[in-house]
């Protein structure tokens, strides 16, 4: 049985491309609640799926090493090869000379397609990480306008939004709903391996792609996911797939990247089971919608904790104008990519990230007082200007490949 792969073992087997852990740090992006579909599998390695196939993923100081096991069918054609191999031997010399430069025919192209794949899965990964983004910048220019973030970034470095498959990303985060990111992760891996295709086995451990629209949509699936667990979301998991097929089609979502901001938020909301915040993390995360900033009770703490944001406090629960303010409180503040931002805000309050808070070595904290009265003079400006604008404008981002962010518990 095939084993998860591990770098100490032997790096033949791997490939890499440069990457420093100040652009990408695996053990925050892929653990903070963006995807749910990776697994440490062994110490600073991470399988999961993505794009239909299976992934290690691991990390040094400077290089990011991925490993792409074969799927099931992958691993069958090759045994059909060894059985071919064993009549060959039988065959007279004539035959075998022919077969000879067949062979050596099909090995070139076996390399040709190897280099080939190389290439489409790096461009892959690339793809998935949005790594044509500079995160280092993007740090340095919000340290300049927010002194919170810049007492945190040099602790939590590298967190990078994902750019997700679009049906993937909605369809998993239906499931947050009052949910925290470990029940979530076993709901999805459930409704994977109740509807997807398998993909392969490694040690003792199986792994599906996500499902297809068409395979969510099916009349049997509320009941089955009400089986399986999903409660309530388990219809909205299969009339939202439905109403996406019947109103729009198989390419909707992903015709989603090409459409405003706002426009897409919207679009998202008209769904069953997908209200504002929903939208926004499938904006951020799988439609290039880099500004989209997810409000969650959580993120509302945040503001009002280390922003002294004041509106809404009266309020037990979250409007739609609350999650709009918040949302351009941050925007202002943050610029373009506010999302990425908050994202990372998000990451250094999960519970589980605390202990990095703890080493000294890497805070570089100012006296208490400095930080109080720069924070006001940041959050006043960020007021002053939001006052003046009314609501402020959806800034567009780039047309460079943008991605997404998550929740905590929802």
């Amino acid at each position: 049985m095939a084993k998860h792969a591990v770098l100490s073992s032997g790096a033949k087997m791997w490939r890499s491309l440069a990457c420093s852990k100040s652009e990408l740090r695996l053990d925050l992006t892929l653990a903070c609640g963006q995807s749910f579909r990776w697994r440490e599998t062994a110490e600073g390695h991470w399988t999961g799926v993505m794009g239909g196939r299976v992934w290690t993923l691991t990390q040094t100081d400077d290089t990011l090493w991925y490993h792409v096991y074969k799927n099931q069918d992958g691993q069958k054609m090759g045994s059909d090869k060894k059985r071919g191999a064993g009549v060959l031997q039988e065959e007279n010399k004539s035959e075998k000379r022919f077969k000879g430069a067949l062979k050596k025919e099909e090995e070139e192209m076996l390399a040709v397609t190897s280099m080939q794949d190389t290439e489409e899965e790096e461009e892959k990964l690339r793809d998935y990480f949005q790594l044509n983004v500079k995160l280092g910048e993007l740090y340095r220019e919000w340290g300049t306008a927010d002194p919170h973030f810049k007492k945190i970034a040099d602790i939590f470095t590298g967190v990078r939004m994902l750019r997700q498959d679009p049906t993937e990303c909605l369809f998993s985060f239906i499931c947050t709903s009052n949910n925290h990111i470990s029940r979530i992760q076993g709901m999805v891996e459930r409704l994977c391996q109740a509807l997807g295709t398998p993909l392969c086995q490694l040690d003792q451990t199986s792994y599906y792609d996500f499902p297809s629209l068409t395979a969510l949509a099916d009349s049997s699936v509320e009941a089955r996911l009400r089986d399986l667990g999903f409660g309530y979301r388990a219809r909205f998991l299969q009339q939202s797939a439905k109403q996406v097929l019947d109103t729009h089609g198989l390419q909707w979502l992903e015709g989603l990247r090409g459409v405003p901001y706002l426009q897409a938020c919207d679009a998202l909301r008209a769904l069953p089971g997908v209200g504002t915040k929903v939208a926004d993390c499938v904006c951020l995360m799988s439609l290039d919608k880099a500004e989209a900033v997810p409000v969650d009770t959580h993120v509302w703490q945040i503001a009002k904790r280390d922003y002294k944001y004041a509106a809404g406090n009266g309020q037990k629960s979250i409007t739609d104008k609350l999650h709009r303010d918040i949302g351009d409180f941050f925007r202002k503040l943050w610029g373009p990519y506010a999302g990425w931002a908050h994202s990372v805000l998000f990451c250094a309050d999960l519970k589980k990230f605390q202990k990095l808070k703890e080493m000294p070595h890497l805070m570089q904290p100012k006296k208490e007082e400095e930080d109080e009265e720069e924070m006001r003079v940041v959050c006043k400006k960020a007021k002053i200007k939001t006052e003046e604008n009314g609501t402020v404008k959806h800034m567009k981002t780039k047309k460079t490949k943008t991605s997404v962010k998550n929740e905590k518990a929802v």
